[in-house]
């Protein structure tokens, strides 16, 4: 059965002087696109990072012996509004350093009180009795010092479980060096010096644990606590000189590659017969290809075990001192370390310093990456764009900084090279062979992780509101 052409059809094709260009597409030849996606992302993170080869599947970090008495900082859980410290962190305290006991550290951990202050509202005060350990589980504190001329200095922003007056774990009260102030609403669990004295009378074990730890003085060290290395200088005439060692770290970590795997599957009629003007396998793993490399990179910044959010050394973690990230912040950022390389951050968070140094009448400038391509830069140093970098429900998301390259002991990329079926380097496509069904497996493997060679090759600005 004919369909019925409507009459204006007919008309119009018989009033037609030459061929339409309807009917001229049946004998055309049409220009096709290879397949598009808008998954694909610049990847500065992985341009960037210089890649190493780890012989055997395997890279290890040697370092020189670091003596730390702990880092005080210990992890907050919330549920339903409320607060809770993690035993097993309290052991990051100095006075707890290498406790093990997790019947004490769950007693302390209970004894734990929640508090709430406003904006503004004195934490401590600087040279007044701290009679209360303080853990900021939400917001941020600031820390004041009087400066040369009695004008308030900021000495450091504190949030995300970093402790205020740790002494009080030794059970007597302390004297706090500098004013702590809320910069925003903060929840805060405090631990009164009378609830630890409590425990310790309970507690012989824990006595002695805190007692040992304040009567053992670290080894000699330097500013970064690697073990020291004793020196003479100035001296004349024929003193007796000192003699010395590099003692190295007893237990290095090691990386093993990580691996992102998928099975690319292809019918062999369409890669036999539908092949022309483009290859249909080629066009299938090339995109197979850049989803593993998206994921590559996801997992160098996120990954818990690897990534680099994840692997930054308390002493480099910073927070902003008001919110949004300022100059300032960027500054106290760059001031970490040497010959810092790059910033990494989310394309917002760009967005978010452009505004605030306009907002001060402040050019950061550009700086010209790989070939031509211009990015905002601060100090000379490149602000590079990376969605893989979370931004939280609350708005805030991070900027990493960092010294890259081994010869710099800076932050490196890990892969093996050379592998049966590679494709990219630590890529490999590896076929599987044609299954019943006339469909062609191709097993796509990508081996990557990512080192950091000595701590402060790698910061990173906490919790940067990026929506104000």
């Amino acid at each position: 059965m004919t369909a019925v052409e409507p009459a204006e059809s007919v008309e119009r094709a018989e009033h037609r002087l030459s061929l339409g260009t309807e009917a001229a597409r049946v004998l055309a030849t049409t220009t096709k696109t290879r397949p598009q996606t808008q998954a694909i992302t610049p990847r500065w993170l992985l341009r960037r990072l210089p890649w190493v080869e780890a012989a055997g599947g395997t890279y290890r970090v040697n370092r020189r012996r670091t003596y730390e008495a702990g880092h005080e900082r210990v992890a907050c859980t919330a549920l339903s509004g409320r607060f809770r410290v993690v035993p097993e962190t309290l052991a990051e305290l100095p006075p707890l350093r290498d406790c093990d006991d997790e019947d004490v550290l769950s007693a302390l951990a209970d004894r734990f009180e929640q508090r709430r202050y406003e904006p503004g509202a004195i934490v401590a005060g600087a040279g007044e009795a701290t009679d209360h350990l303080v853990v900021v589980a939400h917001g941020r504190v600031s820390q004041l010092a009087a400066g040369e001329y009695g004008d308030p200095v900021v000495v450091d922003v504190l949030a995300d479980g970093e402790c205020l007056g740790t002494e009080v774990l030794t059970g007597a009260p302390g004297t706090a060096r500098y004013t702590a102030k809320a910069l925003t609403p903060v929840i805060a669990l405090t631990l009164s010096w009378q609830a630890v004295a409590d425990l310790l009378d309970a507690s012989p074990s824990l006595r002695a644990h805190v007692e040992r730890n304040r009567d053992r003085p670290l080894p000699p060290r330097n500013k970064k606590g690697e073990a020291e290395i004793a020196v003479a200088s100035g001296h004349t005439g024929e003193p007796e000189l000192p003699s010395t060692f590099v003692d190295y770290d007893p237990a290095p970590r090691e990386y093993g590659l990580e691996v992102a795997q998928t099975v690319l599957r292809v019918h062999t009629r369409v890669a036999d017969l539908y092949n022309e003007p483009m290859d249909q396998t080629e066009q299938q793993l090339r995109l197979t290809i850049e989803a593993l490399r998206e994921r590559q990179e996801h997992d160098l910044v996120n990954d818990p075990r690897i990534g680099l959010l994840h692997n930054v050394h308390p002493s480099q973690r910073i927070h902003a001192r008001s919110g949004p990230p300022t100059p300032d912040d960027l500054d106290n950022l760059l001031s970490r370390r040497r010959k810092t390389r790059l910033f990494l951050a989310h394309p917002r968070t760009i967005a978010a310093i452009g505004r605030e140094c306009t907002r001060q009448g402040l050019d950061p400038g550009t700086v010209e990456v790989d070939g031509g391509v211009r990015h905002l830069s601060w100090r000379g140093v490149p602000v590079l764009p990376c969605d893989k970098i979370p931004i939280s429900r609350r708005g805030t998301s991070a900027v990493l900084a960092l010294r890259t390259g081994e010869a710099d002991e800076g932050v490196i990329g890990l892969h093996q090279t050379g592998l049966p079926n590679e494709v990219e380097p630590g890529l490999t496509v590896q076929p599987m062979g044609t299954d019943a069904k006339a469909i062609t497996s191709y097993l796509v493997t990508a081996y990557y992780s990512v080192a950091v060679l000595v701590p402060d090759a790698l910061g990173v600005l906490d919790d940067v509101e990026i929506l104000r």
